[in-house]
């Protein structure tokens, strides 16, 4: 599909959308690099983009062939804005849409649930990618990063519970091909990393491979709720923390095969990451 039209990445400066954008501009693909300011992204156009701005939106899509769709941070409601973005998208040409949804979240379940059920009526060629917890949740200024630095715990309501932690560039590699592929995947997708860890064993790893002791700290829903309440609406961060929730009662505890079947190549595991990014010297 190279050359056959612009694709918008929304969030090009965010964790998985940077990684996106970088493989699609590698490999020739032309690409309008959306944020909030702007910024700059090497190899693409760098365009405003504001949900919550929908004047500015037809210029955004002008020429757009496909996007990359990540949901507004810590809205409970995205749907709100998101769907009439997506009618827009599709009265100006856009083909193929693949949104970044959750593991957590099914289609029609709360938040971008809303937006996954309405995907394939909206567009003839889409995907929804759902990955895991993110195996970056660990590094740079994530709370999870911040408490290994600062005091060596991990606090979580995950009880003993498991989770297929991902590498946001398995993610990325992913939707690289949900984009590009001639054929759209044209379903659901859940990303994971090969292994299901629970945060006990997160907290061993950090430690053999940083060398500097790191223990899980498990907390109550109630707990954890009141803290991301300091940081975020109270609605989402009830609903983080019935994510948190549902881990210890044992809904992440699976492993897929996506990234072997679309890359051709097989998932990180978490120890490989964490030598990449945290080895002492790194």
């Amino acid at each position: 599909m190279t050359g056959t039209g612009t694709t918008l990445v929304i969030g090009a400066t965010g964790t998985t959308g940077s990684r996106i954008a970088a493989r699609l501009t590698a490999a020739g693909h032309r690409v309008r690099a959306a944020s909030r300011h702007a910024t700059p992204v090497p190899g693409t156009e760098p365009v405003v983009f504001d949900w919550y701005d929908p004047a500015g939106h037809a210029a955004t899509l002008d020429g757009v062939d496909r996007v990359h769709l990540i949901p507004p941070l810590g809205d409970p409601d995205p749907a709100a804005v998101m769907l009439p973005f997506l009618r827009r998208a599709r009265t100006a040409g856009t083909r193929r849409a693949v949104l970044l949804s959750s593991s957590a979240i099914p289609e029609g379940g709360p938040a971008v649930g809303v937006v996954h059920q309405a995907l394939p009526e909206l567009f003839d060629e889409w995907a929804v990618l759902r990955p895991s917890w993110f195996m970056q949740n660990f590094t740079g200024t994530h709370a999870h990063a911040r408490s290994i630095r600062e005091d060596g715990t991990i606090l979580t309501a995950t009880g003993s519970g498991r989770v297929g932690f991902v590498d946001a560039d398995d993610i990325a590699a992913v939707a690289y091909h949900a984009l590009t592929d001639d054929q759209a995947p044209g379903t659901d997708v859940v990303v994971t990393g090969p292994e299901a860890l629970g945060y006990d064993d997160i907290a061993t790893l950090v430690t053999e491979v940083t060398g500097r002791p790191v223990v899980h700290r498990p907390i109550s829903y109630e707990q954890m709720r009141d803290r991301l309440s300091a940081l975020m609406p109270v609605e989402f961060a009830a609903l983080l923390a019935g994510m948190e929730r549902a881990i210890a009662k044992g809904a992440e505890d699976r492993v897929t095969d996506t990234v072997q079947r679309l890359t051709g190549r097989p998932a990180r595991t978490f120890r490989a990451f964490l030598e990449r990014e945290m080895r002492p010297g790194r």
